[in-house]
């Protein structure tokens, strides 16, 4: 699997431009498909978007950018949300992905279709 980022832009220049922050991914391989974890916190279930197009799967992660009430003094973190896009295997049977939210970590389920699966081959003689 690849993996591209992206940034939202637009043509207007009066618009707002959204930019995201690519989360940290965690990729395994299984004789079953290939499981992805991504880091997103303070992302929730509410707050997640998972889309398929093509070969291509992006996951967009929104946290909920709260004001606290006062007068700010030191302001280190910035309210950011999260997007990365993955080029998938050909062999990923794309009806069967699984998506799963737990404490800000989403977890994919990407499994392969049969043909993509190894199999052994029996050989016969001939007499």
């Amino acid at each position: 699997m690849n993996t591209t980022t992206q940034k939202k832009t637009t043509t207007n220049p009066t618009a707002h431009r959204e930019e995201f922050v690519s989360p940290g991914v965690d990729i395994f391989e299984t004789s079953e498909g290939y499981v992805l974890e991504a880091e997103m916190p303070g992302v929730n279930k509410d707050g997640l978007e998972i889309t398929l197009e093509g070969t291509e799967i992006t996951i967009t992660g929104r946290r909920a950018h709260e004001v606290p009430a006062g007068v700010g003094l030191i302001a280190e973190r910035r309210p950011v949300d999260f997007r990365r896009t993955f080029e998938l295997d050909p062999a990923v049977d794309s009806a069967r992905i699984s998506a799963r939210m737990n404490q800000g970590v989403l977890t994919l389920t990407l499994p392969k279709s049969e043909r993509g699966k190894p199999r052994r081959i029996q050989v016969t003689a001939e007499n």
